[in-house]
């Protein structure tokens, strides 16, 4: 038996004939042979024997317990005959090592750990994970008291209070680390279970602690769960019991600084993999989750998830934002708070870049986008971030003058940062700025303003031209003065015009008109307004002579100047009387003239409108609707309209009340103003007068003869600028409305 024993005098006496007969070595050599044949068919097994894959958690708890009990007493029938060889191995002066290590008992452990390392059974990790779930759930309990109602339930062994085990589980859990520890076995049997399961852990105290809320900020408390729960406990693990390592044991103090060093890691890491997750809804709600990007710049500095957070940001964006079913000013708003959030995030300004891309090119592409914004940038009211970007540029462009460069807190760009672009660039550019980079150019948007200007003014009643000179002198240091001259002369002709109006109504002349109605006329200078929508209209004789004898009056202002009206612009306040019933509306000049029209003649067709007005019979039948919906005129017949008699005009009608109001605001968005398609179009005339020319003396030309042609002698026109594209389809319309003839790839004028 390997545990037969004698005395020591006895041993003297067997030791002294092995040294006499110079044999030492192979006796040493035998008995570990021995000792560990011993190790490997009866310790290892039995101690493997007890780590069953069971699913209750106390059981798996006693388990490992009586599993460290058991090797820790049957290593304890070693300690004779390891003290014999130890002497035994003092006299063989061949300074071999013991498994590696000088001294025998380090040896012994050194085998033991490879012994029961080298029959590691599959589900070896089961029961040690209850172990050690069931101790770290009593310690990170441990504020509950025992002085609780006796029928409230312990939260941490889970029993009630009368039968709490948590004294117990702590005395076990010491134990048997302080066992472990003893025999070298804590790290190697339980490192890599204990770190599986703290990371757990962690993980769902981040997703308990932080789900959902992005105004407070998280890590500071998270790393203090870390240091004063996860670190405490496992100090207590490895100093088997002790809240505080040795200052002199620096193998334990090495080992809790590395677990640290992970575990705080795994903590970033984790906090911010769950934050990336919800970086979309956290830079929509910015600044109000100002907080959580807090967090996230802390922890980007210290994990290696700045790529991962680009393509999961980027990735959100497209597919919860950039598709038809949102409302530009909607994606114009979550890319401003985009900017805003990643500009505090990461200030080089290298991750918006990345992470915008896709919005940018989006953007270009959606045709409102130039007037949402130009809209955005002159609206009133708070929750107007473009009109406040306006307003804080005015202020930081006073202050900048005041600035100086601080080169000595200059910093490199980060390793993913674009070489091409210079970073003083990426980090200057403010919000305006970008959204007007996305096209590259400023005229698009000063003429879209020019453009909104212009509605603006000629479709309110009463203009606030302060305000609009407030926006105007805004625009002006963002833009140049240069860029909006247009715009001040526009705003101009509103004064101008309220005081020419104020002449005009005094002459004596017209002053005899105004019996019947009286006019304001808005006076614009030609030139500097962008292009109205050209529309038709004959207004009736009585109208017609009111508008010459204004433009007489004006003549005789003006000297050398004359008016040419625009007779469907405008606003006409009308009185309507009809039986009973009495309208007071502000309607279109279109309305008010196809109503006045049913003044002298009761019933009409659509065809004699037409010819009356000089207005296309789709558009009659559309506007006729306001009328309808108002109950003052009817359809008799199909396109036979008729003004209603006095008792049907007092009838009430609900349904007719909601076609009234789809109708005016239908009206009422309705822009003066030509299209950005018809403004081009009206450009590109331009060149008809020279390549008729062209045509006329050389019979016949190419397209890209014409357009050669076209850049050198048309080049100076103002918006003549054409691509070879826009030159095509200009005169493909020609070809169609029969101006030009195509034959073989060669345009030439018909014959007359």
């Amino acid at each position: 038996m390997l545990f037969s024993d004698c005395s020591d005098e006895e041993y003297q006496e067997i030791q002294e004939i092995i040294i006499g007969l110079a044999i030492q070595i192979k006796i040493r050599d035998l008995v570990l042979v021995h000792i560990e044949k011993y190790l490997r068919q009866h310790v290892a097994p039995s101690f493997w024997a007890k780590f069953l894959k069971v699913e209750e958690e106390v059981k798996g708890f006693q388990l490992f317990k009586s599993a460290v009990n058991d090797l820790y007493e049957s290593l304890k029938n070693f300690s004779p005959i390891l003290n014999k060889l130890n002497t035994l191995n003092n006299c063989c002066g061949d300074n071999k090592p013991i498994f590696g290590e000088r001294d025998v008992l380090m040896g012994f452990k050194q085998l033991l750990r490879a012994t029961l390392l080298s029959q590691l059974p599959l589900d070896f990790p089961v029961i040690i994970n209850h172990f050690y779930k069931i101790s770290f759930n009593v310690f990170d309990n441990e504020y509950e008291n025992s002085e609780m109602p006796d029928d409230i339930m312990c939260s941490g062994c889970w029993n009630e209070s009368i039968d709490c085990n948590c004294a117990y589980i702590v005395k076990i859990f010491h134990d048997t680390n302080r066992k472990l520890v003893e025999l070298q076995l804590l790290e190697r049997l339980t490192g890599q279970v204990l770190t599986n399961f703290i990371q757990l852990r962690i993980e769902s105290h981040i997703q308990k602690v932080c789900a959902g809320t992005f105004d407070v900020s998280h890590i500071g408390f998270l790393e203090n769960w870390l240091d004063t729960t996860v670190m405490s406990w496992l100090t207590r693990i490895y100093c088997a019991g002790s809240s505080k390592p040795q200052p002199d044991d620096h193998i334990v103090l090495n080992a809790i600084s590395k677990f640290k060093q992970k575990l705080s890691y795994f903590l970033y890491h984790s906090y911010t993999k769950l934050r990336i997750d919800q970086l979309f809804n956290i830079v929509i709600d910015y600044p109000d989750s100002q907080a959580a990007v807090d967090d996230i710049k802390l922890c980007l500095d210290k994990t290696d998830l700045r790529s991962t957070l680009c393509k999961k940001l980027q990735n959100a964006l497209e597919t919860r934002l950039l598709h038809p079913g949102v409302n530009t000013t909607d994606i114009l708003t979550a890319y401003i708070s985009t900017i805003r959030a990643l500009r505090h995030l990461d200030p080089s300004g290298v991750i918006l870049e990345t992470v915008t891309k896709p919005v940018r090119s989006y953007l270009r592409n959606r045709e409102d986008t130039v007037r949402s914004v130009v809209s955005s940038l002159t609206e009133e009211g708070a929750g107007s971030e473009l009109a406040e970007e306006l307003v804080k540029f005015a202020v930081d462009n006073d202050n900048e003058n005041d600035k100086e460069e601080d080169w000595d807190e200059w910093e490199p760009d980060p390793v993913d940062a674009d070489p091409k672009i210079n970073s003083c660039d990426r980090k200057a550019s403010d919000i305006i700025s970008m959204l007007v980079n996305v096209y590259g150019s400023k005229e698009l948007f000063v003429n879209e303003y020019r453009t909104l200007l212009a509605d603006r003014l000629l479709g309110q009643s009463v203009i606030n031209t302060e305000k609009e000179i407030r926006y105007l002198e805004l625009l002006k240091l963002r833009f140049g003065e240069s860029q909006l001259h247009f715009c001040e002369v526009m705003l101009r002709d509103v004064s101008d015009s309220k005081r020419l109006n104020a002449l005009i109504q005094q002459d004596r002349n017209f002053e005899s008109l105004n019996s019947k109605f009286s006019s304001n006329a808005m006076i614009l200078s030609a030139q500097f307004w962008p292009p109205f929508k050209d529309e038709s209209l004959e207004l009736p004789e009585d109208i017609k002579q009111h508008f010459e004898a204004y433009t007489k009056c004006y003549e005789t202002l003006k000297g050398n100047r004359t008016l040419s009206w625009k007779p469907h612009l405008g606003n006409v306040n009308i009185e309507i009387e009809i039986g009973t019933k009495k309208l007071d509306l502000i309607v279109s000049p279109f309305n008010a003239t196809l109503i006045m029209h049913f003044q002298n003649k009761p019933e009409w067709s659509l065809e004699e409108l037409h010819q009356v007005m000089k207005v296309p019979i789709t558009i009659l039948r559309r506007k006729i609707t306001y009328w309808q919906s108002l109950g003052i005129i009817t359809e008799k017949t199909t396109d036979n309209y008729a003004l209603v008699d006095g008792s049907e005009a007092s009838k009430p009608s609900g349904s007719r009340n909601q076609v009234q109001d789809m109708i005016c605001e239908d009206e009422e968005t309705e822009s003066v103003m030509a299209s950005a398609h018809d403004q081009r179009e009206g450009e590109l005339q331009v060149f008809w007068s020279y390549i008729v020319g062209m045509l006329t003396n050389l019979d016949s030309l190419p397209l890209e003869r014409i357009h050669q042609m076209l850049k050198m002698f048309a080049s100076q026109a103002p918006g003549t600028e054409c691509s070879l594209q826009e030159l095509r389809q200009f005169l493909d319309t020609k070809v169609r409305t029969h101006q030009l003839i195509l034959q073989a790839g060669m345009y030439k004028l018909p014959k007359t």
